[in-house]
């Protein structure tokens, strides 16, 4: 089984990252994960939390922040160029970037490295193997628009996590499972359970409705 490449770049949204890792860990998948520089920083500044960039250092620190010992994690420093997924001969399922910033999107977009989560993403786009990307950022310009079309263009995935509401969520916990689920339904990952549209209630047998899918209208339902 081929290893799928998982990207943290510096943007808002780290939990989406860890809860990701957990979920494919936790289905035993093997995972080679680069966590960029910006998002080091950032899990200090928001969460006051300070991940390690030594590989060894920072699998031990992963695993202990998901409580999770099952699958296979290997951990890449940020600027090591000369890792395997560094690489178009190193086979992997594919990669996603969860969160992805505008600035690694541009660069990716233009074609330029800096790191390895640039590096990684460029191999991917030119061994034409499935790239997802989860930008995150609010609202989107005219550059962002343009440097997502053209990842779009060269065959990524634009999955903004974008939440839904018909799944009913009461905590942010179950909202991240939906945001991380949907993201990994690009590749055909099936990470867990999750409440899918099935139509308007009227429109489904009586059978498959579940009383949270009943609107309440102050009465019992006709």
């Amino acid at each position: 089984m081929d290893p799928l490449v998982l990207a943290v770049s510096g943007a808002s949204g780290q939990p989406l990252a860890q809860r990701a890792l957990q979920l494919l860990l936790e289905a035993g998948e093997r995972v080679e994960l680069v966590t960029s520089r910006g998002a080091i920083t950032v899990w200090q500044a928001e969460l006051g939390i300070r991940v390690p960039s030594e590989p060894g250092a920072q699998e031990a620190f992963w695993r202990e922040r998901t409580g999770c010992q099952s699958g296979e994690l290997r951990c890449h420093r940020w600027n090591d160029q000369a890792a395997a997924i560094a690489s178009g001969s190193f086979r992997t399922r594919g990669m996603v970037i969860l969160p992805a910033s505008m600035g690694s999107v541009g660069r990716i977009a233009a074609g330029v490295a800096t790191d390895l989560l640039e590096r990684a993403a460029d191999v991917h786009l030119k061994e034409g193997r499935p790239l997802v990307i989860a930008p995150r950022e609010l609202p989107w310009s005219l550059i962002h628009l343009r440097n997502l079309t053209t990842l779009a263009e060269a065959g990524a995935r634009i999955a903004p996590p974008v939440p839904a509401w018909y799944s009913q969520p009461t905590t942010i916990e179950q909202m991240v499972d939906f945001l991380v689920i949907r993201v990994f339904d690009c590749l055909g990952y099936d990470l867990g359970a999750l409440q899918r549209w099935q139509g308007p209630v009227d429109a489904l047998p009586a059978s498959q409705v579940s009383p949270s899918q009943i609107p309440s209208t102050g009465g019992p339902p006709p």
